[in-house]
């Protein structure tokens, strides 16, 4: 079967996202349904957003499980062949999802596809150095990887793979960074192919998917995620040796910064580079990813 708006659904996570995700919304055609999964017991952001719109559903987690946990629970709540993930930071252009519709029809099998970020100098996607991956700008390309916020998953082929029972999809050991990365190496190493269309366009505001406000303490967060989430991927996939020696230059820069910081007495520096050691030292000693921003 092929995608059609019927057989499809969107799912968007979202924390404190007010701000941007009603533009996301509407760039989105009303036929197509959207689970929201918002990290949160905010039952007036709930009742706003369904009176707005009729085609949205939102679901309260209770509590900020984390982007992958957030995406598996809007993905257990759908019925439909395919699921595209968005952020709620994430803007389609009129015909986004027709021209993956259209191109798709090119394609024999996929596990995930992607439409192509505006951003030239920051692609969405990632080349397999080992395999003659090329872009190519007037049909779909094959990648490695594709970032986690815009990629349509093949539920109905990914849910024949053993490794993608029971919804299974998403790592909820990740709570920030790199879910992404870990599904799609999965749908690689189950010979699945992920592609890009070039021909569908978005626009990803990049890092305003949580209001300004509280910028500092979602930074605190990605500092100590970015490196912990790291050597968790790498331990999973390569070994813990790996993950240990890919993650200690990191750990020796973030002393020495920290170290520097303290010195010239910048607060703000300084706790950004100790939460960064803090979220090595955590995931050196196996710990889970407990960290939480303080977001009231």
């Amino acid at each position: 079967m092929s995608i059609s708006r019927q057989n499809l659904s969107i799912i968007i996570v979202t924390f404190k996202s007010d701000h941007v995700v009603h533009d996301c919304i509407k760039s989105i055609n009303n036929q197509i349904k959207i689970i929201i999964v918002d990290n949160s017991n905010d039952q007036k952001f709930k009742e706003n957003i369904e009176k707005k719109y009729k085609n949205v559903q939102c679901i309260l987690s209770k509590k900020n499980v984390g982007m992958g946990a957030g995406n598996n629970i809007g993905l257990n709540c759908i019925k439909t062949d395919y699921a595209f993930i968005l952020n709620p930071d994430v803007i389609l252009e009129n015909d986004t999802i027709d021209q993956i519709i259209y191109e798709i029809q090119k394609i024999d099998s996929f596990g995930i596809v992607a439409p192509i970020s505006d951003k030239d100098n920051f692609p969405n996607y990632k080349f397999d150095k080992k395999k003659n991956h090329s872009f190519h700008s007037s049909k779909p390309f094959q990648v490695k990887s594709v970032d986690g916020y815009a990629m349509l998953l093949n539920l109905k082929r990914l849910n024949q793979k053993k490794t993608f029972e029971n919804l299974n999809f998403f790592d909820e050991n990740f709570f920030m960074y790199l879910e992404n990365d870990d599904l799609c190496k999965r749908v690689i190493d189950n010979n699945e192919n992920i592609y890009v269309v070039p021909q569908s366009k978005i626009k990803h505001l990049g890092a305003k998917a949580v209001d300004e406000k509280y910028n500092f303490e979602v930074e605190l967060s990605r500092n100590w995620h970015w490196i912990w989430s790291k050597f968790y991927f790498n331990k999973k996939h390569y070994g813990y040796f790996l993950a240990l020696c890919e993650g200690l230059p990191s750990f020796f820069s973030s002393i020495i910064r920290f170290v520097f910081y303290l010195l010239i007495n910048n607060s703000k520096k300084k706790l950004i580079y100790l939460h960064r050691l803090k979220g090595y030292l955590n995931a050196l000693k196996g710990k889970k990813s407990w960290y939480r921003p303080t977001i009231i």
